[in-house]
C-alpha cells in the first residue's frame, strides 16, 4: 500500500478502536485508556532515554501513570473515596527516595523527566474520568462528552489539514510547525463548530451555546496541544514520537492535541455548565 491507504487504514482502525472503547461501557473505557496511558508514557520515556539524557526504568514509571488513571477512575465513577489515590501519593514519594539509592550524574534531570511524562501524559488523561463521569449525569458513565472530545478533535485534524493544504498563505506557528496556517486553524474551527451543532441537536439537555462553547475551547486548546509536541520533537530532533503507527508516528502523535484539549474541555464543564445547569 502507498502511504496515502496505509494512513487511512490506521487512522480508521484508531478511530474505530476509540469509538467502540468508550462506547461500550465504562470497564472498556478504563481499559482502553489505561493503555493508552501506559504507550504514550512508554514511548515518552523512550524518547528521553534514546537521547542519552539519562536513563528512566520505563516499566515502574509507565506504571504510576496507570495507577493515576485507574486511582481517578475509581474516585470520579463513585466506588472509592479519596483515598485511593494514596496508591499514586506512595508511587511519588517512592520515585523521590529511589533517587538516592541510584547513581544518576544528574538526579534532578532524571525526576525532571520522569515528572514531565506524568504532568504531561497522564494527569490529563486521568482528567478524561471528569468528562465521562460529570456531575451533570450524576456521577454515572456518561460516553457523549468523551466521544464528543474525540470527535471534535478528529474534525478539527481532518479539516484543518485540508483547509490548510487548499488555501494555507499565513503561517500560524512557523518556529515550531512551519506547515501549520491560519486559514487552516480557521477552517477546522469552522467544520468543529458544525459537528457541535449535530451533539446539540441529540443532547438538548446541554444548551447549543455550551457545545459551541466546548467545540472552540477544544480547537484552541489542541492546536497548542500539537505546537507543544512539536516544540518536544524539535527539542529531541525527531520527525515522529514513534513508529508504532504505520503512517501516523507515534502514540504521542496520535494523542498529542487531546492532552492539552481535555483540561479546556474539561474546566469549560467544571466552570461553566455545572455552574449554569445547577442555578
Amino acid at each position: 500500500m502507498n502511504n496515502f491507504q496505509l494512513r487511512s487504514v490506521t487512522g480508521a482502525l484508531y478511530v474505530a478502536l476509540i469509538t467502540v472503547g468508550i462506547l461500550i461501557n465504562s470497564y472498556t473505557f478504563l481499559g482502553l485508556f489505561s493503555l493508552v496511558v501506559w504507550l504514550c508514557l512508554r514511548e515518552f520515556y523512550c524518547l528521553v532515554n534514546a537521547q542519552k539524557r539519562t536513563a528512566i526504568l520505563i516499566w515502574p514509571n509507565c506504571l504510576g501513570g496507570v495507577l493515576l488513571f485507574i486511582s481517578t477512575y475509581l474516585y470520579a465513577s463513585g466506588i472509592c473515596g479519596r483515598f485511593i489515590f494514596c496508591i499514586y501519593l506512595l508511587y511519588l514519594v517512592a520515585t523521590f527516595i529511589s533517587e538516592l539509592y541510584k547513581k544518576q550524574s544528574d538526579p534532578l534531570n532524571h525526576l525532571a523527566y520522569i515528572f514531565l511524562g506524568q504532568v504531561y501524559i497522564a494527569l490529563p488523561l486521568a482528567l478524561l474520568n471528569g468528562l465521562a463521569f460529570p456531575a451533570l449525569a450524576g456521577g454515572s458513565y456518561y460516553s457523549l462528552l468523551v466521544l464528543a472530545l474525540f470527535i471534535f478533535l478528529w474534525v478539527n485534524d481532518t479539516f484543518a489539514y485540508s483547509v490548510g493544504v487548499l488555501f494555507g498563505k499565513h503561517r500560524l506557528f512557523p518556529r515550531i510547525s512551519p506547515k501549520k496556517s491560519w486559514e487552516g486553524f480557521f477552517g477546522g474551527l469552522v467544520f468543529t463548530v458544525m459537528s457541535s451543532l449535530i451533539f446539540a441537536h441529540f443532547e438538548p439537555e446541554i444548551p447549543y451555546y455550551h457545545w459551541i462553547g466546548m467545540s472552540i475551547i477544544v480547537v484552541i486548546f489542541s492546536t497548542w496541544g500539537d505546537l507543544v509536541e512539536s516544540l518536544m520533537k524539535r527539542t529531541f530532533e525527531v520527525k515522529d514520537s514513534g513508529h508504532a503507527l504505520p503512517g501516523h508516528g507515534g502514540f504521542l502523535d496520535r494523542f498529542d492535541s487531546l492532552l492539552l484539549a481535555v483540561y479546556g474541555m474539561f474546566f469549560y464543564l467544571l466552570c461553566l455548565i455545572q455552574n449554569s445547569m445547577s442555578a
